[in-house]
């Protein structure tokens, strides 16, 4: 199993900073100043996304004077993480319990077809041995 980089330690900006890009993909710092709520000043977003970097949570291409930033790993990956650690937290490690709560809190009605394509999701992790 590979390590994977650490995401629960992220500080307010940090987190906010990656959900924009996952959110968009990639972007410029200009771009994620955009979409920060009561943004900071360039450099402070810089020192951010240097901090996300050395975290290994993203990574950078060049752009000619500027750099890209992505994340370093798809947003699904980050996800399962992330919920896998809620699972494991809160639900004492019982993915029934959480989807059980995840019913419950639900205002939504599922309909036939969601609950056909969960059972679908089950059966194929079972027989992926999950």
């Amino acid at each position: 199993m590979t390590s994977q980089p650490e995401t629960l330690d992220l500080s307010r900006r940090e987190r906010q900073v990656m959900d924009i890009l996952h959110r968009r993909g990639e972007a410029t710092v200009a771009e994620i100043m955009t979409d920060l709520p009561d943004p900071p000043t360039y450099s402070a977003v810089r020192s951010v996304v240097r901090i996300l970097g050395e975290k290994g949570l993203i990574r950078h291409r060049d752009d000619g004077p500027r750099y890209v930033y992505f994340p370093a790993t798809p947003a699904e990956s980050a996800q399962e993480r992330a919920l896998a650690h809620v699972v494991s937290t809160h639900f004492a490690g019982s993915p029934e319990q959480a989807i059980t709560a995840l019913l419950r809190m639900s205002d939504v009605d599922l309909s036939d077809a969601d609950i056909a394509r969960m059972r679908d999701s089950i059966r194929r992790a079972r027989d992926d041995g999950r």
